[in-house]
């Protein structure tokens, strides 16, 4: 990916200098830099702000209940972990934090909760069904409040960065729920394996 960004950049060079315009460029690269530091001093105070609501909501117990909330349906979805196993719990706060538009903070609680997915998967080499269906999910990226994007068009003087939020959430929650189907359809053709299959295998 560097090499790419290097390649523009030179590319633009040498047609501002073929063209006479490179003092154009040059004033291009610094109010987009300039740009940059104020798209990222904004996203610095939404991201501080949520996952300050975030840690609230973790110490007064709020995200417990929104996680008890959805973990009747994170059971439904992922019906080969068993209900009393606290990986479902990680997994709907997952969903909560990317609900939020927080994916700096779903991040770490994804990995968490795919690494306990490994803890219990059969077969090691290989992904399991529940490890497939949070990957999808994530990659859906099912979004409530798009609180980044929200940060972004903010910082470019958008009038109205809101009015991202109605779209998103279309757009949004049918790439979720094509995900989870898919994942559901492709559990039937590649059902889960078993102790004794791996151990053929082996």
């Amino acid at each position: 990916m560097n090499y790419i960004w290097y390649f523009l950049i030179l590319v633009s060079i040498v047609f501002g200098v073929i063209n006479g315009k490179l003092n154009e460029v040059a004033l291009a690269i610094f109010s987009g830099t300039e740009l940059a530091v104020r798209i990222a001093l904004t996203l610095i105070g939404i991201m501080t702000f949520w996952l300050g609501i975030m840690k609230v909501a973790e110490k007064s117990g709020l995200a417990e209940f929104i996680s008890k909330l959805i973990t009747p349906l994170a059971i439904k979805i992922f019906p080969e972990i068993d209900k009393h196993n606290n990986v479902i719990g990680d997994i709907a706060m997952n969903f909560s934090a990317n609900a939020l538009g927080l994916a700096n903070a779903a991040t770490p609680i994804g990995i968490k909760a795919m690494e306990k997915l490994q803890e219990i998967n059969i077969d090691k080499e290989s992904a399991s069904n529940s490890m497939c269906m949070l990957l999808a999910m994530n990659t859906a990226g099912f979004q409530l409040i798009p609180a980044t994007v929200i940060a972004i068009l903010a910082a470019n003087g958008c009038k109205n960065p809101t009015s991202i939020i109605v779209p998103t959430l279309i757009v949004t929650g049918s790439a979720f729920i094509s995900a989870i189907l898919l994942s559901r359809f492709l559990q039937k053709i590649f059902p889960p394996q078993n102790r004794q299959e791996v151990s053929d295998v082996g």
